[in-house]
């Protein structure tokens, strides 16, 4: 065993906001399992100095997980001039899903602007491929 085998991969825990993207959506409609809707929706928006935080580079992937589920994304940083440490986003898609709560409290609509998740490095895993 090497030194580094003893060392904890650095984990943050995050709040998630989900968002609809018309980029995203122009991608769906051309084709809903293609590189482009996944390169833009199997994604997480981080604060600069969360990515720092994680060790982790703009492209790199990230593993997030809870209590509903876990995926693996590619992480970027969200390009807001103001801090939001704790605060990450990612376009409502399968891979956010994921990660939704079945409680709709009585409502019938999911939680899909406050989700808990922990993010941790996934150095050399890949994107979760649909069908999950």
């Amino acid at each position: 065993m090497d030194f580094g085998s003893f060392l904890t991969v650095p984990e943050i825990k995050v709040k998630v906001v989900t968002y609809r993207d018309i980029f995203q959506d122009k991608a769906m409609i051309e084709n809903r399992f293609g590189e482009e809707y996944r390169d833009r929706s199997a994604v997480i928006k981080l604060d600069p100095a969360d990515l720092k935080q994680l060790s982790v580079k703009k492209g790199d992937t990230v593993i997030l997980k809870n209590s509903f589920g876990r995926v693996v994304v590619r992480a970027e940083e969200s390009g807001y001039e103001t801090s939001h440490r704790g605060i990450a986003y990612m376009p409502n898609s399968p891979w956010s899903n994921i990660l939704v709560s079945d409680d709709t409290g009585g409502t019938g609509v999911p939680k899909f602007k406050d989700i808990s998740v922990t993010v941790t490095s996934a150095k050399g895993e890949k994107v979760t491929e649909p069908g999950f």
